[in-house]
């Protein structure tokens, strides 16, 4: 906690409050990520070239040493990378709502001094991550056994590869939907940041699962367009991911976080 501002932590709820939001309010957030994008047009462009560059990457090495079905998981489970390449699009964020200097290096640094506080969150998204890749590659083995099959054949398969790896999307979503914004924006430990995350997800499910349905929607697009796209949705969906959280989440009670000057 800060020297300045000292609060013992037995004080503190175990979970923030949360509050009911509109069943279109996923919508609302877009806007808002819009606009944050275009309050910093060059940090958040930068970004998303940066995550397009790191996609490339992922999908080279998946087609030279993987399979097409985990291929499939990859784009499925694209969730499971999500928040932490956020990271620093919700400094960002941050930064234009305190009203301080907006620039890449400032966020990143940002970003990486809340890194710290999240390693139990990593070790839980690498064991989930690592399940999920083991599932998605297994179910390769249900891939049509044929030279040259028909979409007949393949879509079948690749659409029950991508509901399991929506499964496993699904509860990464609720741990990480607010629990990584959380702790950017204030000195909370990380159990308290996912619990609080989980809980807000169950309190607004239908919000919630638009929202889920907008990311699948976009990411879907994102992949479509090899990746491209995602120079443009990537600060978007971080920057309302952040609205999402600042909405929804009452986090009064704890210590805002120091930014880097």
């Amino acid at each position: 906690m800060s020297n300045n501002n000292p609060i013992d932590p037995s004080q503190l709820p175990f979970v923030a409050p949360c509050r009911k939001v509109s069943d279109f309010a996923p919508l609302r957030w877009l806007k808002l990520g819009v606009d944050d994008l275009r309050a910093a047009p060059r940090q958040g462009l930068v970004y998303g070239f940066l995550t397009v560059l790191v996609s490339w990457a992922m999908t080279f090495i998946t087609i030279q040493f993987g399979t097409l079905g985990f291929y499939f998981g990859l784009v499925s489970g694209f969730v499971f990378a999500g928040p932490w390449l956020a990271l620093t699009l919700y400094a960002i964020s941050l930064r234009l709502e305190r009203g301080q200097k907006v620039s890449l290096r400032r966020s990143l640094l940002d970003a990486a001094s809340a890194v710290g506080s999240a390693m139990l969150f990593a070790v839980i998204l690498v064991v989930v991550l690592l399940v999920w890749a083991r599932a998605a590659n297994t179910m390769f083995i249900f891939f049509p056994q044929i030279s040259d099959p028909t979409w007949g054949q393949i879509i079948p398969f690749a659409v029950a590869t991508m509901a399991v790896g929506s499964l496993f999307c699904l509860v990464i979503f609720a741990v990480s939907a607010f629990s990584l914004p959380m702790i950017i924006d204030r000195q909370v430990d990380t159990v308290t940041a996912v619990i609080t995350s989980v809980n807000a997800v169950l309190r607004n499910k239908y919000p919630l699962m638009l929202w889920a349905v907008m990311i699948a929607c976009l990411v879907m697009i994102a992949a479509l367009s090899a990746w491209v796209a995602l120079i443009v949705i990537m600060p978007v969906l971080g920057h309302a991911s952040w609205h999402a959280y600042r909405e929804t989440i009452d986090a009064e009670q704890w210590p805002r976080s120091h930014l880097k000057d």
